[in-house]
């Protein structure tokens, strides 16, 4: 499905407030009611638009430890990387992981709820891990900035 204009203005509206109305949605973008909804369909049906998420607030939450990890791993054997990948896929803390170039194989940003449990995270789970050969730990003093914003 090849974008066009109007998909960019719904896709940049629906990042702002996935929970306007179809109605007010289509008058931002200037459509009709109808075109709109056909529209956003496409793009769901497409894989465009991958879902809907609520924004929380990780610290009214209780969740105020906030880190980015950088691993390096000993060797690229597909055994070593299947194994840390399904490890990072089985926990809830690891809110986002990336294969990157650079010196760290893998960026891991992780939520906890205070030093304690990120303690716990590690010495049960990366710690463990065959197949790392370096941890580097940066705490996230203050958010600035997150989540995706796609514009045309």
């Amino acid at each position: 499905m090849e974008l066009e204009d109007r998909d960019w203005r719904l896709l940049e509206q629906l990042q702002t407030d996935a929970r306007v109305t179809n109605q007010d949605l289509a008058e931002r973008v200037g459509m009709s009611p109808s075109a709109c909804w056909r529209r956003v369909r496409q793009l769901e049906e497409a894989g465009i638009i991958s879902g809907y998420r609520a924004s929380v607030n990780a610290r009214r939450a209780g969740m105020d430890f906030h880190a980015i990890l950088h691993v390096q791993l000993t060797r690229h054997t597909r055994e070593i990387v299947d194994r840390f990948i399904a490890e990072v896929l089985r926990h809830d803390e690891v809110l986002d992981c990336f294969a990157t170039t650079g010196r760290a194989d893998y960026h891991l940003r992780i939520l906890c709820r205070d030093l304690d449990a990120f303690n716990a995270f590690m010495e049960r789970t990366l710690f463990r891990l065959d197949g790392i050969a370096h941890i580097q730990t940066n705490l996230v003093l203050r958010h600035i900035k997150s989540g995706v914003a796609i514009r045309g």
